[in-house]
C-alpha cells in the first residue's frame, strides 16, 4: 500500500539580499516538497518590488513573525537581525538554516534551546567545500585545521575589524594580510565576510582551534578559500575560488546555491553526502 505523500515543507526567508532573493526566486520557480510561505526585509516596500514577477505573492512580515508562518526558516539577514530571527525559530521548534553562521558561534544557548524545543539547526556549506570530509575526520582525531581566505579589497570593505584597527584598503596594490587568529575571532571581526570560517569550526575542531588568515588581495577577482586539515584518518588541502555576487561582492554566487541544496536535502528521497 502506497504511503500518502507528505505535504510540502513551508519555507520563510529572513532577508532579501544577494542570498535571500536568489533562494526565494528558486523556491518560487518550484522545488518539489518545498513551498515559499513568507519573507522579511528591513524595507517591506522595496522587498515587494524585488519580488515583482514572482508566480505567487507571499507576505512580507517582521523578522520575528517568520516562525509563525513556516516549518523552515532561512536566515540570510544582516548579523544584527540574526538573534531576532533565530530565537523565534528555535522557540517555535522550526528548522533553522542560518547563513550568518558566525553569529551562531556567540549564541551556544540557541543549540541548547533547540534541544528543548525540538528545533533543528542546519548549517549550509555556503561558499566553502569539503565540510563532509571535515565532519568525517572529526569522528576520529583532527590535529589541526588552517584556513586562508583571499578576497578582492571590495569584498572586505566595511568589516568592523578593519575599522577598529585603522586598516585602510584604499588604493591597495599588493596583497595585505589583514587578520591572523582563530575562526571565532575572524567571524566576529568580519561578520559579513567569513561565515565560512565559522562553519568550518563547527564541522571540525571548534572555532577556537581553527586557525584563520584573511588577505585583501587586489590581484584576485574571486573570493578564494584554502583549507588544510591534518587528521589521524587523512591529510588534505582544498581550495575553492568563488565568483563574487554582482549584487554584493562580499558574497559568492555559490552561497545561495548552497542554501538551496541544503533545503533540497531536507525533503530529498536520495541525499548524497554525509
Amino acid at each position: 500500500m502506497a504511503r500518502t505523500p507528505r505535504p510540502p515543507l513551508t519555507v520563510a526567508i529572513g532577508g532579501l539580499g544577494a542570498i535571500g532573493l536568489a533562494v526565494a526566486r528558486r523556491l518560487d520557480e518550484g522545488i518539489p516538497g518545498l513551498s515559499l510561505a513568507a519573507v522579511s526585509a528591513r524595507d517591506a516596500a522595496r522587498a515587494a518590488i524585488r519580488m515583482t514577477g514572482f508566480r505567487r505573492t507571499v507576505p512580507v512580515v517582521a523578522p520575528a513573525d517568520l516562525a509563525e508562518r513556516a516549518d523552515v526558516i532561512v536566515e540570510c539577514a544582516p548579523a544584527a537581525v540574526f538573534a531576532e530571527i533565530a530565537e523565534a525559530a528555535i522557540r517555535a521548534g522550526c528548522i533553522l538554516v542560518p547563513a550568518s553562521v558566525g553569529a551562531l558561534l556567540s549564541r551556544p544557548d540557541l543549540i541548547e534551546a533547540a534541544t528543548e524545543s525540538g528545533a533543528r539547526i542546519v548549517v549550509p556549506t555556503g561558499a566553502l567545500l569539503g565540510l563532509d570530509a571535515v565532519r568525517a575526520a572529526a569522528e576520529g582525531t583532527i590535529h589541526a585545521i588552517t584556513m586562508v581566505t583571499r578576497k578582492p579589497p571590495a569584498g572586505l570593505a566595511g568589516a568592523p575589524y578593519l575599522a577598529e584597527h585603522g586598516i585602510s584598503l584604499d588604493g591597495l596594490t599588493a596583497p595585505l594580510r589583514v587578520f591572523a587568529g582563530t575562526a571565532r575571532e575572524g567571524a566576529k571581526g568580519f561578520p559579513a565576510n567569513v561565515n565560512v570560517a565559522a562553519a568550518l569550526g563547527l564541522a571540525g575542531i571548534g572555532a577556537d582551534r581553527t586557525r584563520l588568515e584573511i588577505w585583501a588581495d587586489p590581484g584576485v577577482s574571486r573570493n578564494t578559500h584554502t583549507i588544510e586539515v591534518d587528521a589521524d584518518s587523512a591529510r588534505f588541502t582544498m581550495t575553492i575560488e568563488n565568483v563574487p555576487s554582482a549584487e554584493n561582492p562580499r558574497t559568492g554566487r555559490i552561497t545561495p546555491l548552497s542554501v538551496i541544496a541544503a533545503l533540497r536535502g531536507l525533503v530529498a528521497t536520495l541525499k548524497v553526502g554525509s
